[in-house]
């Protein structure tokens, strides 16, 4: 029986994962744990529609406005009747946007002014709309901030652990979990750690009031956490007891194979834990709000049925929200998108890793087809990313260093597949996260800290958002993103089939190797050869061999067809020999071809 997750979709998607706070910021400044006076942040009203526009000429359908939900920050808001956080229990100065302190709110530091922050959130969700983007945000469903207060419930929502038994440690309708009779205590500080880096303030006293003590976001359940766990967050109770009994009813035997309007009927009447209600109701206010879906924190953690609960919620109230989930085990991906009814999930542990390698220098394209084979199943429902808020910026030398080595990955990950592509704001000019922003370390772009971002910014050009003050590497470098993306996003024969053609090329093809990757993509109307070169110094000549089997498909009868690359307009030929296709290539250094049969 066909899985019902399978859709209809007449283009890909691209989505353009932009940290909020950091994307308009023309502060130059970077200072280490530096304040918002000192190094500047980024505001709702900086995504002008210039800007907008600019990330939609590159190709992008959805935007991941990642941290707008209220989160916990080392800022004075009092006057807006937000209470102040202690600093040893954020992250950075401008706080982690995964220890969420108001899930009906946004995040102050993002409005011109705090008091009318909400309005200016949906004044970008609007202006977001005007230019035919589709908006993403976060919501964290296995944790919150330990400070969490619902200040802007709406009227008859109760906040988290309102009403929580806090003599036990475990109840069904419990949002937290308890050590009954224990006070939290902060970490041991290692390292050198300081909170603020050391500098005074008025909260930092060496505690933090909570008793009793409630389990930490990551699970931990000692009264006081390690430096490494999340001690700035608590766990969320979904109904699972300490020992794993789970409190709720589980999913019919075969009931992946059914549809979200089923596993909507199937929750109706059943009494489900407090937790799951509040998520669901937190949910469908974002989308009434007029945000078009989600991507979710560390889905894995919570149990798949409450997904089954909440995202069939979701789709009853817009079929067409789009539900994105962060699961790194592979045993649960199958699990999480039948049973939990989402519609893509993060391919880190297979693709990623892997093309990371091949970039690195010492993985082979081999691998390629092996992922795509072990998902084959579900290819169409995995993302694929080179960078994004928790890895390492390709630039970075920790990664590889050089941002053009992504130009042969970027091209694979982009056309190989019907499955969404993901950019990190910055990757298109080859940001490579060198910044001592104060908590963290450099090649990741700080998440926790007010820091500018200097590629970027020399790209937004103090607001004019036209590359005027780019280098021509890093002109050319955005350029080829463009040219890609569009392709991805414009080009039919992307959202058709795709069949590799790497191991027939490899076993018959004189000086083909494991550093080129090559497949072919096509419908009916359009048939694509993509061809790229992996060799950072290695230039590569040969004769490229289309098998006969795909001829046949094609239904190429004329001895000759034109080729013209979709990417700088380069021109070959497809010439059949014996039924099969043959095309002469010089592949330079990290160049790909996305050759369009004429």
């Amino acid at each position: 029986m066909k899985k019902e997750i399978k859709k209809e979709q007449n283009s890909k998607i691209v989505i353009y994962q932009v940290f909020t706070r950091l994307f308009g910021n023309t502060n130059t400044t970077n200072k280490p744990w530096g304040t918002i006076e000192e190094n500047g942040v980024g505001k709702f009203s900086d995504f002008t529609d210039k800007a907008l526009s600019e990330i939609k000429d590159l190709g992008i359908t959805h935007i991941w406005y990642t941290g707008v939900p209220h989160h916990a920050l080392v800022n004075d808001y009092t006057a807006y009747g937000i209470s102040n956080d202690d600093p040893e229990v954020v992250k950075g100065r401008a706080g982690s946007p995964y220890a969420v302190k108001d899930y009906y709110n946004v995040n102050p530091d993002l409005a011109d002014n705090p008091a009318n922050r909400l309005d200016e959130f949906k004044a970008l969700v609007e202006r977001t709309h005007r230019k035919n983007l589709k908006v993403i945000i976060d919501i964290v469903p296995n944790h919150v901030a330990r400070n969490y207060e619902g200040i802007t419930n709406p009227e008859g929502v109760e906040s988290f652990g309102a009403s929580d038994d806090v003599t036990v440690t475990y109840k069904k309708d419990n949002n937290f979990y308890y050590n009954p009779n224990e006070a939290f205590t902060l970490p041991e500080w290692r390292d050198d750690y300081k909170p603020l880096g050391g500098e005074a303030h008025a909260l930092i006293d060496g505690t933090f009031e909570e008793n009793p003590a409630k389990w930490t976001g990551n699970g931990a359940r000692a009264s006081q956490p390690d430096q490494n766990d999340w001690y700035e967050t608590v766990k969320v109770n979904y109904g699972v007891s300490p020992d794993g009994h789970k409190d709720f009813d589980t999913l019919p035997e075969n009931f992946e194979n059914e549809s979200y309007k089923k596993h909507f009927d199937f929750w109706q009447g059943k009494e489900v834990p407090d937790s799951w209600v509040k998520f669901k109701d937190i949910a469908l206010y974002w989308i009434d709000f007029g945000v078009d879906g989600f991507r979710y924190d560390m889905a894995e953690m919570v149990p798949v049925e409450f997904w089954s609960y909440m995202n069939s919620h979701i789709k009853m109230k817009n079929p067409d929200a789009f539900l994105m989930a962060e699961v790194y085990n592979p045993d649960l991906y199958r699990a999480y998108l039948h049973k939990g009814k989402m519609d893509y999930l993060y391919d880190k542990v297979d693709m990623y890793d892997s093309i990371k390698h091949i970039m690195k220098g010492y993985g082979w394209t081999d691998h390629i087809p092996v992922v795509r084979t072990k998902y084959e199943d579900i290819e169409p429902h995995m993302m694929y990313f080179l960078e994004n808020h928790d890895e390492q910026r390709i630039a970075s030398p920790e990664f590889v260093g050089n941002a053009a080595t992504a130009k042969p990955a970027m091209t694979v990950l982009a056309t190989i597949g019907t499955s969404p592509m993901m950019i990190y704001f910055g990757q298109e000019v080859g940001e490579p996260g060198a910044e001592d922003a104060g908590f963290g370390d450099p090649s990741r772009t700080s998440i926790f800290d007010y820091i500018g971002v200097p590629h970027h910014q020399r790209w937004m050009n103090d607001g004019k958002f036209d590359g005027g003050q780019l280098s021509e590497e890093e002109k050319e470098l955005r350029d080829f993103y463009k040219r890609l993306l569009n392709v991805a996003t414009h080009s039919e024969a992307i959202m058709g089939e795709s069949k590799e053609i790497h191991y027939f090329n490899k076993k018959n093809t004189e000086n083909y190797n494991h550093r080129v990757f090559s497949f072919v993509r096509f419908t009916e109307n359009e048939k694509l050869i993509v061809v790229s070169n992996f060799d950072i110094d290695v230039s590569h000549e040969f004769e490229l061999q289309i098998p006969s089997g795909i001829i046949t498909k094609w239904n190429l009868e004329n001895e000759k067809y034109p080729l013209k690359d979709l990417l700088y307009g380069s021109e070959s030929e497809l010439t059949l020999r014996n039924g099969k296709g043959f095309a002469k290539i010089t592949l330079a250094p990290l160049q790909s071809f996305i050759f369009e049969l004429q």
